[in-house]
C-alpha cells in the first residue's frame, strides 16, 4: 500500500512559478513510477508528467514541455513538479498518482487506469 499526499497549493500570477510536492508513505516508494495529472473545472482530468521509479526517465504532456520539471528524491519518498512560466490555463486541481514499476510505455502512462494509488489533490490557481 502507498499513500500519497500532495502539497504546494497556491495562487500565483501568470508568469510565476510554483513547486508541488507528492509525499508517499511506505518503504518501497522507489519501486513506483509516479505521474502528475490535473483537472480544471468542467474538464476531464488530464496527464501532465510522469517519472520512472529511479528518476532516470521522464515524460511530459505537450502542455508541460519546456515549462514543468518532474523530479524525485527517493530518500525522502517525494516527487516534485516544478512549474514555471505559469498560465491561467494551468489553473486546476493537481493530483499525483503511483503505479508499481513496469515497462515504460508513454501512451500508457497518460491513462488514469494505469495508476493504482492517488492523492487527494492540491489546488493551483494562476491569475491573469
Amino acid at each position: 500500500q502507498v499513500q500519497l499526499l500532495e502539497s504546494g497549493a497556491g495562487l500565483v500570477e501568470a508568469g510565476g512559478s510554483l513547486r508541488l510536492s507528492c509525499a508517499a508513505s511506505g518503504r518501497t516508494f522507489s519501486s513506483y513510477d509516479v505521474g502528475w495529472f490535473r483537472q480544471a473545472p468542467g474538464k476531464e482530468r488530464e496527464f501532465v508528467a510522469a517519472i520512472n521509479w529511479s528518476g532516470g526517465v521522464t515524460y511530459y504532456a505537450d502542455s508541460a514541455k519546456g515549462r514543468f520539471i518532474i523530479s524525485r528524491d527517493n530518500a525522502k519518498n517525494t516527487v516534485y513538479l516544478q512549474m514555471n512560466s505559469l498560465k491561467p490555463e494551468d489553473t486546476a486541481l493537481y493530483y499525483c498518482a503511483a503505479r508499481i514499476r513496469k515497462l515504460w510505455v508513454r501512451e500508457v502512462l497518460r491513462k488514469e487506469v494505469e495508476y493504482d494509488y492517488w492523492g487527494q489533490g492540491t489546488q493551483v490557481t494562476v491569475s491573469s
